[in-house]
């Protein structure tokens, strides 16, 4: 690994339980493409922000976890952790040259011709698919979803494996006409390892006040539990 390549992170994680398999250092980066309504993250959207910081320093912390992360790993998340793809390539090198298991958190958004190499040198995609219907997409994210298919395409190509994920919206993306479609869609890729549907939450509503931006899902309700239930058994969860 370059340890000289720098780039913004936002924070850090260091026994995160909820990014990939096992206990994981979770690396936040800042910036994202994406404006989706249920960010709950919208402080890390800002490409310009956050702290400054090379691949080597990173790594260097990481290692300072191994004994804890060991049975676990690394996940890159963000933001769009793409949107940097040399920071994220070094470091990813960097925990694979010790030994370190990888997952990258990521929506597909950043085009292959960018995104390629540095998906090949995760062990672990996990790829947020907001919406299979295009509109939908845009509507929740204000891009569409082509570059997330091709990215699952190419995972599939390369034999890369894959956790989906998707954010049950009510209102949006919790609807079972939409929801059969994604599992029917989903069945045809054998690279997929594990599908987590996600409930939509309003956590990080105080943060778009904080930044003084409108948050259009205030008076969205988190899914019930039986909604969720229902969700599940689509995908036979």
């Amino acid at each position: 690994m370059d340890p000289s390549v720098t780039g913004n992170v936002h924070s850090v994680e260091s026994f995160g339980t909820l990014d990939g398999p096992g206990i994981r250092y979770v690396l936040f980066l800042q910036g994202c493409p994406l404006r989706c309504l249920y960010c709950h993250n919208p402080d890390a959207r800002a490409v310009d922000d956050g702290t400054t910081m090379c691949a080597g320093d990173v790594l260097a912390d990481i290692l300072t976890y191994r004994m804890f992360i060991r049975s676990g790993g690394v996940t890159l998340s963000g933001g769009e952790p793409l949107l940097q793809p040399g920071f994220a390539g070094a470091i990813l090198e960097g925990c694979r040259e010790n030994g370190l298991h990888t997952a990258l958190d990521t929506s597909g958004v950043v085009p292959l011709s960018v995104a390629g190499p540095v998906l090949e040198q995760a062990d672990l995609v996990m790829l947020d698919i907001k919406a299979l219907d295009n509109g939908l997409c845009k509507t929740l994210t204000g891009a569409g979803n082509a570059n997330t298919l091709a990215t699952l395409d190419f995972c599939e190509r390369i034999g890369k494996p894959v956790w989906i994920r998707h954010v049950l919206v009510p209102g949006f993306t919790l609807d079972e006409p939409r929801l059969t479609a994604l599992a029917e869609y989903l069945k045809k890729f054998t690279v997929i390892r594990k599908i987590e549907l996600l409930p939509f939450h309003k956590m990080g509503e105080y943060k778009w006040e904080k930044l003084d931006d409108e948050y259009l899902l205030a008076q969205t309700p988190p899914p019930t539990a039986e909604a969720i239930r229902q969700a599940k058994r689509i995908f036979g969860m």
